[in-house]
């Protein structure tokens, strides 16, 4: 179960940065508006994939904030081309165990 939730969690951030990532081109790049159609459904992606979990919604936000944190960072990296710092990699680490204690905890509670 840890494993299809951690890669669910990581589709789900990648839905959430795309959705996010093409608003901005537009605003910052000045690309065309057309790309707030797929940002658009990149959101209802990520919202229908929230959905997903059989968690609590408040515990599902607070265990994939782990996973976005690692995905946002990763891409950083890759879409971005910005290297990170041992810092970057280490707060990573941190989170994305704090998703995997929470998600041990579901259904114990």
């Amino acid at each position: 179960m840890m494993v299809k939730t951690a890669l669910l969690f990581f589709l789900t951030a990648i839905a959430e940065i795309v959705g996010c990532f093409l608003p901005w081109l537009w605003l910052k790049k000045g690309v065309t508006i057309w790309v707030l159609i797929p940002a658009a459904l990149s959101l209802m992606a990520f919202v229908w994939l929230l959905t997903l979990h059989p968690a609590a919604s408040g515990r599902v936000y607070a265990a994939y904030g782990g996973v976005y944190v690692m995905t946002a960072l990763l891409w950083l990296r890759v879409v971005d081309g910005v290297r990170l710092s041992h810092w970057d990699w280490l707060g990573a680490l941190v989170a994305f165990c704090g998703m995997l204690i929470i998600v041990a905890g579901w259904g114990k509670a």
